[in-house]
């Protein structure tokens, strides 16, 4: 019989033995994210949001399959000039050591994401017919300069409203391409372990949601999950994704809905972030998942707890991020 480890004891488990990061795969990533904001679309009150997305996805996966070709010799070419320009110490390890995010989203943009966002328009562009909203923000963007879209990204990322509604979206992704692109690179050796536990150890996002995994050593483990570079890291069970509260967590989820789909809320900082259980629904994407359960965040926004991360293909009332 299967024993149920209570908080304590998940806490002194061998963590050497649980992976500590789950690191993106780019040449899969995106394309999975596709076919689950289809599948999840039918019957979905925002289908035709998430198809419009769907769309954004395989053309994000188009734009990683480029950036991937073209990236190799530039990224190896800026590492050696980095490390002329700092000695023998790279920024991975002075990140490594002072225990920070080796790619914070609050630093340089990746050289990648404006090649990354022309593929994105281009991609849906050539789609089905396209809302007059989104066929303008698309026709905004291409008119842009380069260092407007880049001051827009920078807002974005610093959490302020530097772009359009129907912008963002398309600026998110593109970013997200860029982002997973260089993290992928990374191996776990590269990423310092006592990064805070509530922020993506790679960039400093704070998490869109978590994920309980199926197979190999990740079995049964949850693990946050990065909206921006799609790294996850493992965080125990029943422990806030915000304040790191171990009391006070329950678990709601929609009557006669998706078992898989819960809101992980916390009595102690009044937060909830959505988990999902990929043992009742083997193909959960954490992304995209979020975005098909949007009903949950209409019925949690009428709790007493407020979501504290949104999601960057989607913004939604109430969704900023605190400290």
């Amino acid at each position: 019989m299967q024993r149920i480890l209570q908080p304590g004891e998940i806490e002194a488990l061998d963590h050497n033995a649980i992976p500590r990061l789950r690191l993106p795969e780019p040449a899969t990533l995106f394309a999975e994210r596709a076919a689950r904001l289809r599948q999840l679309a039918d019957g979905n009150p925002v289908g035709d949001y998430l198809l419009l997305m769907a769309t954004l996805a395989d053309a994000q996966q188009r734009a990683a399959a480029a950036v991937a070709a073209a990236g190799s010799s530039a990224d190896a070419q800026a590492a050696a000039a980095e490390r002329a320009a700092a000695g023998t110490t790279t920024s991975a390890d002075q990140a490594r050591r002072h225990g920070m995010p080796v790619l914070p989203a609050t630093g340089p943009l990746p050289p990648a994401w404006r090649d990354a966002l022309a593929i994105l328009l281009d991609g849906v562009s050539q789609g089905a017919a396209l809302p007059p909203e989104v066929a303008a923000a698309i026709a905004d963007l291409r008119a842009a300069a380069p260092a407007q879209l880049d001051a827009r990204a920078q807002g974005l990322l610093a959490g302020n409203d530097a772009a359009a509604p129907a912008e963002a979206p398309f600026i998110q992704a593109a970013l997200q391409v860029a982002f997973c692109a260089a993290a992928s690179r990374l191996s776990p050796a590269d990423v310092a372990d006592d990064t805070p536990a509530t922020l993506c150890p790679v960039c400093g996002s704070h998490p869109v949601a978590s994920v309980i995994r199926i197979g190999g050593q990740s079995q049964g483990y949850r693990y946050l999950h990065c909206p921006l570079c799609a790294t996850e890291w493992h965080m125990v069970r029943v422990k806030c994704s915000h304040c790191e509260s171990t009391a006070g967590i329950a678990y709601r989820g929609i009557e006669g809905g998706p078992e898989y789909a819960q809101a992980e809320t916390c009595d102690a900082c009044g937060s909830y972030r959505k988990i999902f259980n990929m043992e009742k629904d083997h193909q959960v994407e954490p992304l995209a998942d979020d975005l098909g359960t949007l009903v949950l965040d209409l019925l949690m926004a009428e709790t007493e707890f407020a979501r504290r991360s949104g999601n960057p293909l989607l913004a939604l009332p109430g969704g900023t991020e605190e400290a």
